[in-house]
């Protein structure tokens, strides 16, 4: 089948929009319609040439979510018309890794996915005959991606496309960081410096982590205004620190 897609056919080049070939799903893996992207810095770092595993030419985009389209042999977690949200991180659930309750860096698909390849060690996309490489296992900058069926999770059809994207990176990197790394308690007080992206998530992991109070320091009335929705108890300007 075709599909439009934001190539990076070289490092510190503008993206390329361009039809691509995309092979259909085989066994283990689905098809999805990409219906909604972030775009995060990861990606801006690997387009930059800054990336030790950025591999060209490939389609970025990890921050995304779509429906499922076509499922291969085999697969039975989804069904076509799911909704679901592309893992960079799969969740395989037997690799030591899965199973140790200490981590979530599931390692099952690990060798081949930091080489733009699909587990069968072969890439899906091409592009006038030439392999187009994988991105964190995802490629979301494309209306159609091909995934592995342990890196989608299914979520609710009636979340929205627009804000659901977000979890497959920015909600779980802040949100992580709080409840996992930091593992803040009920009633103690954090600081937060930025308000992007993970920073806004920060805050919503401290509150469902049960903070008393925080800071949060930031420039640009538009991030205090998103993070005043979350309810931070002394706001403050980094301009003034």
């Amino acid at each position: 089948m075709k599909t439009r897609a934001a190539v990076a056919f070289e490092a510190k080049k503008p993206l390329e929009i361009v039809e691509l070939d995309l092979e259909g799903p085989k066994a283990g893996e689905v098809l999805v319609e990409i219906m909604a992207t972030g775009i995060c810095h990861t990606d801006a770092y690997t387009l930059d040439g800054l990336d030790s595993e950025g591999i060209f030419p490939s389609v970025l985009g990890h921050e995304g979510c779509g429906i499922v389209r076509e499922v291969g042999a085999g697969v039975t977690s989804v069904v076509p018309g799911d909704h679901v949200i592309p893992l960079y991180t799969p969740e395989c659930r037997q690799c030591k890794s899965c199973l140790s309750g200490k981590t979530n860096l599931c390692t099952a698909i690990r060798a081949t996915q930091g080489k733009g390849l699909m587990p069968d060690g072969t890439t899906r996309f091409s592009y006038k005959g030439q392999p187009i490489f994988h991105y964190m296992g995802c490629s979301t900058f494309s209306n159609f991606t091909v995934l592995p069926e342990i890196a989608v999770a299914k979520i609710r059809e009636d979340a929205p496309f627009d804000t659901s994207c977000y979890i497959g990176c920015g909600v779980t990197t802040g949100v992580g960081a709080v409840v996992n790394t930091a593992k803040v308690q009920p009633g103690e007080n954090i600081v937060v410096f930025g308000l992007g992206g993970i920073g806004l998530n920060v805050i919503q992991g401290a509150k469902l982590a049960g903070r008393s109070s925080w800071s949060r320091a930031a420039t640009g009335a538009a991030p205090r205004s998103a993070a005043r929705a979350g309810g931070p108890t002394r706001p403050r300007s980094s301009t003034g620190i």
